[in-house]
């Protein structure tokens, strides 16, 4: 029955493509074969249903049997770990598997852990073992919650049990590609970092990163760059593109990265002769480790960590039971759920350790119409000095600020905002400033940005993976007056149309929209969400780059916007609508407006009081939890009474007469009142 010698098969293919019947004739020729049935009966009335699943039991020889395990998504596991090297298993299908793990009915449970469970058994399976799936990556992102979730888990699905078979075939309109063929020699993934894991220890120069274990790619030496070395890592962007005529090279994605900078608290504005811009509200960088290169190759379909299905419910579950008066913490029951899931603990810590990492990238043509000149260069050169909002707000909340220099896009309605190799070296100077944040046990990365034209490259983002109307999603032109620029809006909704228009024929990959539409900062920022994903560290997206990563991370690695939390949408629209399709709640609706990461940053405060809460107060009595201490009154006092130690006197003292005396501890004594 094997072709080329394969001993465990996957068969994908859509609705109607012929995948079961070629799955069925390929163990059409075993003595014996043990049918599997993962789908469940369904609704009684649902008669073309009830047709569907008579047609695949007529299609079955009579020696065949049948075992069903609809009634416990476990059990699929266990059936493929208990077949002898004598038998033959047909798996019809893993779509159906999927759907009942996914059902109310058997929630809570830990779907990613299901999922490992299965695709070990299908690895270590001494059975003749087929097993069909639909294959959904083709179909466009579902519009509910409920559809996006299913797609997710069974693509999650597809991947770990591909990896595990040595063989895949691809069946199109009953035509059958074979995908991963077994005279390629099969090779397993490198074990992942531990579930709960947060940080990793650093790499050594020969050696492999982590994150290079979590994505099984193929392992490659590293070098250590120049210690000591501060200075922007991107080539030429220390000057504006304005004043140097040209655009700036492509820097090597191992190149430095930029100084940590710790704030310092400072409500007023330092005087003019506080010196030199930053030295006197910074303090040395935070850390001095020697950064290294990644070596990876970032790629759609790379298997990225997931955070804990099973604790952020029943942290949320948990709340009730505290001892908190009223209603309890309200929306902000999604912040204790988010951390719980991503920290992998029910009760799950406030952030301790914040990184705001803020880029500035430029966008040149009719993406920055109305922006004033140098404007966010200065933006960048005063969170350097430990002033503005972005600053203030981090220093406040004791958090790190990591100024970066990206590329300056080109115009893109004229071209590619980026090259290839610029966009490849972005991602990858990402991901490492993700790694460099998770070595020094950083819990919390607040994404930020300040780039000329970077609502316009989103808004394209957007219009491009999203199928949103550019007008739609573009905000309004506010100039540094508080005016609204309505002709340089109008410039932008312009420039924007003709990008779309320039690549309508153009491959929706996510490195195609990158290059061509989203320019440095947006890439950046993606390469920041992946390589924060990789080494489990949360993050708060604020504004339109954050939210277009998110957008453009969807098809490297779905798993990245569930390490994403959006505290508000500003009033953005196109943030609204990102979100939207992300899955992403908005946790407030204050509409600030003051640049992105800001906001996140004054949203932090309320976020981190209510993880306090939800960490320290405890079970309310009437629940079983202890009094912490006693509540009783105090007895009237009777005449003469010495009072205890250790009981505080809480009586209104009585006025004092005309001359009062004093003790010996200068303690007022009113009339007729002793001195001891």
């Amino acid at each position: 029955m094997s072709v080329d010698g394969w001993h465990t098969l996957l068969v994908l293919g859509g609705i109607r493509s012929g995948k079961s019947g070629f799955a069925e004739s390929l163990v059409a020729d075993a003595p014996m074969v043990r049918y599997v049935a993962t789908a469940p009966a369904g609704d009684p009335e649902d008669t073309e249903w009830a047709a569907r699943l008579a047609a695949h039991r007529a299609r079955r020889p009579g020696s065949w049997t049948t075992e069903e395990t609809a009634a416990d998504p476990g059990r699929l596991a266990e059936v493929i770990a208990a077949a002898g090297p004598n038998d033959t298993l047909l798996v019809d299908d893993l779509g159906g598997w999927v759907t009942v793990l996914l059902d109310p009915a058997h929630q809570p449970a830990d779907d990613t852990a299901t999922i490992a469970e299965l695709a070990s058994a299908v690895r270590a399976s001494e059975a003749r073992l087929v097993l069909v799936s639909p294959e959904v990556g083709l179909s466009l992102v579902p519009t509910t919650p409920l559809g996006r979730a299913f797609t997710d888990a069974l693509g999650a699905t597809n991947r770990a049990v591909a990896d595990a078979c040595d063989a895949v075939a691809l069946v199109v309109a009953g035509q059958t590609a074979w995908l991963k063929p077994a005279s390629t020699p099969h090779t397993h993934a490198a074990p992942a970092q531990p579930r709960h894991a947060t940080s990793a220890p650093h790499a050594q120069p020969g050696q492999t990163t982590p994150a290079q274990s979590v994505l099984g790619v193929p392992a490659q030496p590293v070098e250590a760059a120049p210690a000591g070395a501060d200075t922007p890592a991107w080539a030429g962007l220390d000057q504006p593109a304005a004043s140097t005529g040209r655009r700036p090279e492509s820097a090597a994605p191992d190149a430095p990265l930029p100084e940590v900078l710790t704030p310092t608290a400072s409500p007023a504005p330092a005087p003019p002769s506080a010196g030199p811009a930053g030295d006197g509200d910074w303090a040395a960088p935070t850390m001095a480790l020697p950064m290294i290169a990644t070596g990876l190759v970032i790629q759609p379909g790379m298997e990225l960590p997931m955070p804990d299905d099973y604790t952020g419910p029943q942290a949320v579950d948990r709340l009730a039971t505290l001892d908190l008066p009223g209603a309890g913490l309200g929306v902000l029951e999604q912040v204790v759920g988010f951390a719980a899931a991503t920290q992998g603990s029910s009760t799950p810590r406030p952030w301790d350790t914040v990184r705001v990492l803020l880029l500035h990238g430029d966008h040149e043509g009719g993406a920055s119409a109305g922006a004033a000149p140098g404007e966010s260069a200065r933006r960048a050169r005063q969170a350097r000095a430990g002033r503005g909002a972005l600053a203030r707000l981090a220093a406040e909340n004791g958090a790190s600020l990591q100024v970066v220099e990206a590329p300056v896009s080109a115009p893109f309605e004229d071209g590619p905002a980026l090259d290839a190799d610029q966009v490849e070296a972005a991602l990858r100077y990402g991901w490492r400033l993700a790694e460099q944040a998770a070595d020094a046990g950083v819990h919390l990365l607040v994404l930020a940005s300040c780039g000329a034209g970077a609502e316009a490259a989103a808004a394209a983002v957007l219009a491009a993976t999203a199928g949103a109307e550019p007008p739609a999603v573009l905000g309004r032109v506010v100039t540094e007056q508080g005016e609204i620029d309505d002709n340089a809006w109008m410039v932008r909704c312009a420039a924007v149309r003709d990008a779309l228009h320039r690549t309508r024929r153009s491959p929706r990959e996510a490195k195609d929209i990158l290059a061509e539409l989203g320019g440095g900062d947006i890439a950046m920022a993606t390469g920041v969400l992946l390589g924060a994903t990789a080494r489990r560290v949360p993050v708060l997206l604020d504004g339109p780059v954050g939210t277009a990563a998110g957008m453009v991370s969807r098809d490297l690695a779905g798993q990245a916007r569930h390490w994403c939390l959006l505290p508000d949408h500003g009033g953005r629209p196109g943030v609204r609508l990102a979100a939207d399709v992300l899955g992403l709640t908005p946790l407030l609706d204050l509409r600030l407006d003051l640049g992105e990461g800001a906001t996140a940053l004054a949203a932090l405060p309320l976020l981190r009081s209510a993880l306090t809460l939800a960490a320290t107060l405890p079970t309310h009595p009437s629940l079983g939890g202890a009094e912490e201490e006693s509540y009783a009154e105090p007895e009237p006092a009777g005449p003469g009474p010495a009072a205890r130690a250790d009981e505080p006197d809480f009586a209104e003292p009585e006025p004092a007469g005309p001359g009062p005396t004093t003790t010996g501890s200068d303690e007022p004594v009113s009339p007729g009142r002793r001195a001891d």
